[in-house]
């Protein structure tokens, strides 16, 4: 799931279909495979300025509609919060985007802190949640929130932690 946190930028910008397809293309040039149908409607429900929750087979290209996600952010100078299930994956997906993004990624878990205020932040969604409820302040140049692995929002375990992250993400102003 994929959650904008500003839609003024876009609110603008909404109107212009081409403007939408010469952005998806700029962007799929960064892949050596066409990008399918599914993933250009969730890039242009971004670029609507509205959340996207992309539901689909492992291996079928989700992570490409995460990454457009980055890359319009960067596109526009904001900031992105990049939450995974536990800190393995934290640290994987840390990796995988500092080589791409380079000193631009930072990382939170319970025991890590390095970069905090870089513009890509990978971190547990537990720390969002936490953040949300005890400093929300810090999501103020935020522009969207990645929740990767959201079927996790089912477990009855954990499930809450992403039910209380996506209900007290900040409100999408029109």
């Amino acid at each position: 799931m994929i959650h904008r946190t500003e839609k003024s930028d876009h609110s603008a910008r909404s109107a212009d279909a081409d403007e939408f397809d010469a952005a998806i293309q700029q962007f799929a040039v960064l892949y050596p495979f066409p990008l399918d149908d599914f993933q250009r409607e969730a890039i242009r429900t971004l670029l609507r300025g509205d959340s996207v929750m992309v539901a689909a087979p492992t291996g079928s290209g989700k992570t490409v509609v995460a990454e457009f996600g980055i890359y319009d952010a960067f596109r526009r100078t904001g900031r992105v919060f990049y939450t995974a299930p536990i800190k393995a994956l934290s640290n994987q997906k840390f990796r995988d985007l500092r080589r791409f993004y380079g000193d631009d990624v930072g990382l939170l878990t319970g025991d890590i802190s390095e970069n905090r205020h870089a513009r890509i932040l990978v971190m547990t969604t537990e720390i969002l949640r936490n953040m949300l409820l005890q400093s929300p302040w810090e999501m103020d140049d935020v522009e969207c929130i990645i929740f990767d692995e959201i079927h996790y929002l089912a477990d009855p375990d954990r499930g809450t932690t992403w039910e209380e992250s996506i209900i007290l993400c900040p409100i999408i102003s029109s």
